[in-house]
């Protein structure tokens, strides 16, 4: 990640067809398609995902199934947001002035889309049960909760995850808002990342990070609480996770004080921050990197030799996989590692500027939603090796220091 970057001077042309309310709803109508996505392709590959996260099952063959039912819910999502945006495009022609001034339209699309999520939608067979459970698990999650395991505490983790990929579209939610909001100003104007001061939109970027902190932390104390000390450890990794969270904080920080260096006396500052913000960039990518691909799937790309070149898992992975063939694996790997450093983009001098571009910033919010979608494949199924090889799955026990020998033989490999 690298914090909230400048944008152009001024209402540009993607703007123009496509401003920043309608971005935001693209991306939150896309998360809802690819959690379909997760969940139908985990389907087929026999992984369960509702009981993962303590979802109740259908009480019904009648009934749809979870995955078709998001598809369903998806699909109306869109069906008003493609409804609104043509709506928008008849009424201003591209014309920078009707643009600004017809802002009401995607600003209502935005409160149509939150309607729709807490409105029964029966008669369209979307059942009204997933997304009320979504927004209890949004309330625990967002003051940092975390449910007992019972009660479904991977879904909780998976949420504030996906949260932290969506820190950025958050802050252009908020951005959308106080434009809205402010006299003589308009949502679809050029994007005023600075609306409400300098300090509101770092601090909402930050707020899921700190949400996942939290709950590294509870899972500690929970750890250090529990009276089986000797089989879970001491909890180590959760303070080890809880560090990998904090290391957002540092970009998010500087990226807003470079913001405000650009005075001809700022020079030697700026030049320190700079590289200061490059090394907070560093360490938070290749932490996060490692982690995505050593704890939260479980591969043994970084464990030491013995291990990683084990004659009965392919090099770097494990015994057990249920996504694909090994090359997947590895591709995905490539593929973290990525579109975690697309930061990097502002280090060539001939695409520095192009990272201040709005489609650019678009593009990069994007390219983080999809590598989390992405990722939630191989987290879950990993959940699901954990608790299907012992019957005792990492997430029963507190997730502590255990390790379970997760590349026993099985027969259905």
């Amino acid at each position: 990640m690298d914090g909230d970057p400048a944008v152009e001077p001024g209402l540009d042309s993607f703007s123009l067809t496509f401003p920043l309310p309608y971005r935001v709803a693209f991306i939150i109508v896309l998360a809802v398609w690819g959690w379909g996505l997760n969940m139908h392709f985990l389907y087929i590959r026999k992984i369960d995902v509702p009981s993962l996260i303590r979802y109740p099952g259908r009480s019904s063959a009648t009934q749809l199934s979870h995955h078709r039912s998001t598809y369903r819910l998806a699909g109306v999502l869109s069906l008003a947001t493609l409804v609104s945006l043509a709506t928008f495009w008849l009424f201003t022609r591209r014309d920078a002035q009707r643009v600004i001034d017809y802002d009401w339209i995607p600003m209502t699309n935005l409160l149509v889309l939150a309607a729709l999520f807490v409105m029964p939608l029966r008669s369209l067979s979307v059942s009204h049960t997933g997304r009320s459970r979504l927004l209890r698990t949004l309330r625990r999650v967002s003051i940092g909760g975390l449910a007992e395991a019972k009660d479904g505490k991977f879904g909780d983790v998976l949420l504030a995850d996906v949260l932290t990929s969506y820190a950025k579209v958050f802050g252009d939610l908020f951005v959308c808002l106080c434009m809205f909001l402010t006299r003589d100003g308009s949502a679809t104007d050029r994007p005023d990342r600075r609306c409400g001061g300098v300090v509101i939109v770092p601090l909402i970027m930050a707020v899921p990070s700190a949400i996942r902190l939290r709950q590294c932390l509870i899972e500690y104390v929970r750890v250090r609480r529990a009276p089986f000390k000797d089989a879970v450890g001491w909890g180590g990794q959760h303070l080890a996770n809880a560090l990998k969270y904090s290391t957002a904080f540092p970009v998010i920080v500087l990226s807003a004080l470079m913001r405000n260096l650009g005075g001809p006396d700022d020079r030697a500052a700026a030049t320190g921050m700079y590289r200061a913000w490059l090394a907070a960039c560093f360490l938070n990518s290749l932490y996060s990197f490692y982690w995505d691909v050593a704890k939260d799937w479980d591969l043994t790309l970084f464990a030491e030799a013995r291990e990683r070149n084990a004659p009965n898992h392919p090099f770097g992975l494990r015994r057990r996989l249920l996504i694909h063939k090994p090359g997947v694996y590895y591709a995905v790997v490539a593929l973290d590692l990525v579109l975690r450093c697309t930061w990097m983009i502002k280090l060539s001098p001939h695409l520095d500027h192009v990272s201040d571009f709005e489609s650019s910033i678009f593009i990069v919010e994007f390219l983080e939603v999809f590598r989390r979608w992405v990722w939630i494949f191989f987290r879950v199924e990993t959940e699901w090796i954990r608790n299907t090889t012992t019957g005792l799955g990492v997430d029963d026990i507190l997730m502590g220091d255990y390790q379970e020998n997760r590349y026993e033989d099985d027969d259905e490999d």
